[in-house]
């Protein structure tokens, strides 16, 4: 049975995932905030026993030392932004393995982001925790990296299974889509997974998670041939 991955929502957009690797036994990924992270935690009768971080922006890792002081966890972050994480306990980078019970996570070196951006691969669990790097029909803002440095990143993130399941941060999927319909207008399948995305954000409805397959058939970020064309396309759309 894969573990199960618990949905906590914050501030506006951001999605903090619970990662029940053990039975009641959580890692908390990004907790933006501690408050509604500590409510499901309770509500769910779960012990967190790991925070991890992919990167230092605030609203990732603001609830990080209110967290650990109530549950004791340990917090696991990126070795080249250690000094800006809050309580980290271990620094980890490109090859390093986060082992949570019977489940072993694959530490991948995605800096574009922030320059330090790492990802967690669960290869047993088929889940993925990208942070800011990939979003659904999306990428991560460019803001102390460069374009080279994301089509690295994304290529990096291509090369997992096609059946991946990804949890990013943010319920950025509408926007992504107006943007990503401009650049590929003729893309079928961005065309219907826009309608089934206007029809579940008009219900209220999460679009995270995702497979990494419909990102290949409908990202225009991960579908890009080359990095010149990876800018262009992040330019753009930074000013649409």
């Amino acid at each position: 049975m894969l573990p199960s991955v618990h949905r906590v929502p914050a501030f506006s957009d951001n999605y903090i995932w619970l990662f029940e690797y053990a039975p009641d036994h959580v890692a908390v990924v990004d907790p933006a905030d501690a408050g509604p992270v500590l409510a499901a935690a309770a509500d769910r009768k779960l012990r967190i026993t790991h925070i991890l971080n992919t990167h230092w922006h605030p609203d990732h890792v603001g609830g990080n030392l209110a967290i650990k002081n109530a549950s004791g966890c340990s917090i696991i972050g990126p070795r080249r932004e250690q000094a800006k994480i809050p309580g980290i306990d271990r620094a980890v980078g490109e090859g390093d393995v986060v082992s949570l019970g019977d489940h072993h996570g694959e530490v991948l070196f995605v800096g574009a982001h922030t320059a330090g951006h790492i990802a967690f691969h669960f290869a047993s669990a088929n889940v993925l925790f990208p942070g800011d790097t990939l979003f659904a029909m999306g990428c991560g803002r460019l803001f102390e990296g460069s374009a080279a440095d994301m089509f690295a990143a994304l290529a990096r993130l291509r090369g997992l299974p096609a059946d991946t399941r990804v949890f990013c941060a943010h319920e950025y999927t509408l926007s992504n889509a107006r943007f990503a319909v401009t650049v590929e207008p003729d893309n079928a399948a961005l065309a219907a997974r826009y309608a089934a995305v206007q029809q579940a954000r008009r219900n209220h409805q999460p679009t995270v998670p995702f497979t990494l397959l419909e990102e290949l058939e409908t990202n225009p970020f991960i579908r890009a041939r080359t990095v010149a064309e990876l800018a262009a396309r992040r330019s753009a759309k930074d000013a649409f």
